[in-house]
């Protein structure tokens, strides 16, 4: 008899990742949507123990339901990017999310990027943190960009990427946020 394996962490996201990526068959919604929700209690916190391989959907389930198109984050241009850097492109809003939980730091998070679109912001600063306190891998840091690809977010947001490290590196984005409709550029 086959013992059941228990996944690490660093399989788990491996495993989440993958299946966010796919489609799921007609009627198999439910076990990816119980996947994730189980492992969004896990980066909480408040589960302990690790989903066994038979809890995931299997990567044989491949989708056949068409899925509408998402719209894609590009990266900052090189050029701008590097204006931010230096202090010659302006950050006009910054938030520090250090020390939220992931329920507390969305919503902040999305009410604070609501406001600098209606008040016609281009670039803010978003600071994650970078982890690795207290054993953590920086959930803030894997889950804000997830985020942004979410419809929420994704409207809001034209592209972001990685801080320089004199505006927090690994820890922090540079976010550029969409015109508005009838904005000029």
């Amino acid at each position: 008899m086959a013992t059941e394996k228990k996944l690490s962490t660093e399989d788990r996201i491996l495993w989440g990742k993958v299946a966010r990526s796919t489609r799921a068959l007609p009627g198999r919604m439910n076990e990816i949507e119980a996947f994730d929700a189980l492992m969004r209690e896990q980066e909480s916190g408040e589960a302990h123990s690790a989903p066994s391989l038979a809890a995931a959907p299997l990567p044989s389930e491949t989708p056949t339901t068409p899925r509408p198109q998402a719209q894609r984050h590009h990266p900052l241009e090189r050029p701008v990017k590097r204006k931010l850097a230096k202090g010659r492109l302006e950050l006009e809003a910054r938030i520090d999310l250090h020390g939220l939980f992931q329920s507390e730091a969305h919503a902040i998070l999305h009410s604070f990027l609501v406001r600098a679109h209606e008040r016609g912001l281009r670039h803010v600063l978003v600071i994650t943190g970078k982890g690795g306190s207290m054993g953590s891998d920086g959930a803030l840091k894997r889950a804000v960009p997830m985020w942004f690809s979410k419809p929420d977010f994704r409207s809001l947001i034209s592209s972001y990427e990685p801080a320089a490290a004199n505006h927090g590196g690994d820890g922090a984005l540079y976010v550029r946020l969409s015109r508005s409709r009838g904005e000029r550029p």
